[in-house]
């Protein structure tokens, strides 16, 4: 049940677990596992889970300084965790910093990093890459391979 999943989480999150306080973090978020949905809470739980090695915190809290979720919104330090993210190998962060980066128009930088999060096998990187093809932003050579790594 809810409570004794929360105590096994809470037990872990006083000893430190990083992977337990980015868990206890998504609970608020969420407002799951009866507990009342505060993304302020879940915020701190990310930075903390961050600070003790978290990889998995990163890109949630690079949203939610993106959309200004229990924090007030900043896309610098937005950007700072996508990259934080992307550096330590996550994809999702990879990702929103090619996202970003075609957005700014720096389109050469965003199918560098789209072409990395795709052959990481992150989807959405592979459609994004095959749209900026489309439009002439990217060759045919990045859509294949993008579409090779994906696939490997």
């Amino acid at each position: 049940n809810d409570a004794d999943e929360l105590a096994m989480v809470q037990a872990r999150v006083a000893k430190k677990d990083p992977a337990a306080i980015f868990f206890l973090g998504q609970q608020y978020f969420l407002g799951k596992r009866g507990l009342q949905q505060d993304a302020r809470k879940a915020v701190e739980l990310y930075t903390e889970a961050a600070k003790l090695g978290s990889v998995d915190a990163l890109p949630h809290l690079g949203y939610a300084y993106l959309r200004g979720e229990g924090v007030k919104r900043d896309d610098v330090q937005a950007m700072k965790f996508f990259q934080k993210g992307a550096i330590q190998g996550d994809a999702e962060s990879r990702h929103k910093l090619g996202y970003k980066k075609g957005l700014m128009g720096e389109h050469d930088r965003a199918v560098k990093h789209l072409l990395i999060s795709a052959k990481m096998g992150h989807e959405e990187s592979l459609n994004t890459i095959k749209k900026m093809c489309m439009a002439k932003l990217a060759t045919k050579e990045h859509y294949g391979q993008a579409l090779k790594g994906y696939q490997d």
